[in-house]
């Protein structure tokens, strides 16, 4: 029989109120408190970083293929071919962006027409489709997004005329609204629509310019050496860039996010020690009468440490598991019924994203626990001061 662990678990648990008890409870609590604290940062600070970065990847890819001057290019599909057979390559599509004013009845809109060639290259729709696809004809759909419809009082199914000015004079388009996408992104929302790539070539009487290709990516874990390999592919005076590098204002945003993940997680850790060390200072202040009865009948130092760092133990992983099933627990909530919301025109986005990541959530539990451990360990070391005859003789 384990005599320490016995010990630990008659002290910890015994069913009659006293002091120890509430504050095993206690430590228990606010170690729960801690860890769903933590795992809930890293949920949340994951959903965000995760949702703004889809949203910025679905209207642009991960990587963009421009000329350096910023002129049109020509498409060259033996390009795009070579640059499908890196492994990091999902897919690569053209597109062509063009001035254009959008009208509806009596109501009218400057904005840009984007042109794709890949009718997966837009944002989710979050009402009706995407653009159908069809290699032979012109498809005369266009996809708007909630913002420009709302203010233009636009419905799928509806009619809108598109007037492109060309050498001086406009040419008229009617299309049918087919979908309707929203990414919480004022400054892509407001001034954009999709159609398809045939259209807008069709009407600059070039049927192989085009703006630039985006390119999505499988994974961004080398994307140094995949920008280097893509241009590498590319002929002179063609350039690849990161999404991250031409819209950096975004992507400093997420990064702030993470500075403020990481001083929110070193807080809590700090407040979670100090609670472990206060409470085990406590309970074996509290139990000097034992640990001098104990040290009196022959028991070991060694011993007597292990009933306080089983006490603690008891402590830990409680706290640990409650705080992992509140944390999670709260995270599933919010994931599936969207409770918490957000000003978007702020956040970019309505509610507040989640993001679990297992390798997190193992990480929150391995680590504290290993910091509970070492923050136990502490004061245990006063276990040696102690006098048999002072301990008997203490209250």
């Amino acid at each position: 029989m384990n005599t320490a662990f016995e010990i630990a678990k008659r002290i910890s648990f015994y069913k009659q109120k006293n002091y120890t008890r509430f504050i095993v409870r206690l430590s228990i609590a606010a170690t729960a408190i801690s860890v769903a604290a933590i795992l809930l940062t890293f949920s949340i600070v994951n959903g965000f970083q995760t949702e703004l970065s889809q949203k910025i990847y679905s209207f642009w890819g991960q990587v963009q293929i421009n000329a350096v001057s910023g002129s049109a290019l020509e498409n060259k599909p033996e390009v795009v071919q070579q640059i499908k057979t890196l492994p990091a390559v999902q897919k690569v599509a053209a597109y062509l962006n063009q001035p254009m004013v959008l009208a509806k009845a009596l109501e009218i809109e400057g904005l840009n027409a984007k042109g794709i060639e890949e009718v997966t290259a837009t944002p989710q729709v979050s009402k009706g489709r995407r653009l159908s696809n069809d290699p032979q004809s012109i498809v005369k759909e266009i996809m708007v997004s909630k913002t420009i419809a709302d203010k233009l009082q636009i419905k799928l199914g509806d009619q809108v005329r598109l007037y492109f000015f060309q050498n001086g004079r406009a040419q008229e388009r009617k299309l049918t609204v087919v979908g309707l996408f929203h990414t919480g992104i004022e400054e892509y929302d407001s001034k954009n629509v999709f159609v398809d790539l045939k259209l807008l070539q069709q009407l600059i009487q070039s049927p192989n310019t085009i703006t630039g290709y985006q390119i999505y990516l499988n994974e961004l874990g080398n994307m140094p050496q995949t920008l280097s390999a893509i241009q590498s592919m590319l002929p002179e005076n063609w350039v690849s860039s990161a999404s991250a590098d031409v819209y950096p204002q975004l992507f400093d945003w997420i990064e702030v996010q993470e500075i403020n993940r990481n001083i929110t997680i070193i807080i809590l850790l700090f407040i979670a020690i100090v609670n472990l060390m206060t409470c085990l200072l406590i309970l074996l202040l509290e139990r000097i009468p034992m640990i001098g009865t104990l040290t009196a009948m022959g028991a070991s130092q060694n011993m007597i440490r292990k009933v306080f760092v089983y006490q603690a133990s008891f402590i830990a992983w409680v706290g640990i598991g409650l705080g992992v099933f509140i944390g999670l627990g709260l995270s599933f909530l919010q994931l599936k019924y969207h409770w918490i919301r957000l000003d978007e025109s702020a956040y970019l986005m309505d509610s507040v994203p989640i993001r679990i990541q297992v390798d997190q959530v193992i990480g929150v539990i391995m680590g504290t626990a290993v910091v509970s451990y070492i923050s136990f360990l502490i004061p245990t070391i006063w276990i040696k001061k102690i006098s048999p005859a002072k301990a008997v003789r203490f209250d």
